[in-house]
């Protein structure tokens, strides 16, 4: 069961989400894209707690470490410089920190009704297999 503060992250990483989609329709608006950030790094660290969300953007690997670094100079150079650029960085940011996941997720949609039907289509099979197959990094 999720407790308040879990529910309150969860909806900040809603409202995060939906700053950073709005932002990128409206032409990539450093305002809504900072708040966008905001949201979502304070949503997570509501759902995982302090401790853990220091300790997973700080590991001490060097894919964690390059993700955290691009994904915090995303966000500084979104305040500071070109919001685009600022967005690439941090979807490279994001890659490198929840590529991990991949696999996990395509696993999960694998089993959606729907979309397991779009998932045997064969050149999205064949490339979602190799996708889930490989080792990504972690």
């Amino acid at each position: 069961m999720l407790t308040d503060l879990q529910k309150i992250g969860i909806g900040l990483n809603a409202f995060g989400l939906f700053f950073l989609f709005l932002g990128m329709i409206l032409f990539f608006d450093h305002g809504l894209l900072a708040i966008g950030n905001i949201l979502f790094v304070s949503g997570l660290s509501c759902i995982i707690g302090l401790g853990n969300t220091f300790t997973f953007f700080f590991q001490a690997t060097p894919q964690k470490i390059k993700g955290s670094v691009l994904f915090f100079g995303g966000i500084l150079t979104i305040l500071w410089f070109s919001s685009i650029i600022g967005m690439l960085l941090e979807g490279a940011g994001l890659f490198f920190l929840f590529g991990g996941f991949i696999p996990v997720i395509l696993g999960f949609l694998r089993r959606l009704p729907v979309v397991s039907i779009v998932f045997t289509l064969p050149i999205i099979g064949t490339l979602l297999g190799k996708l889930e197959g490989q080792q990504l990094p972690l």
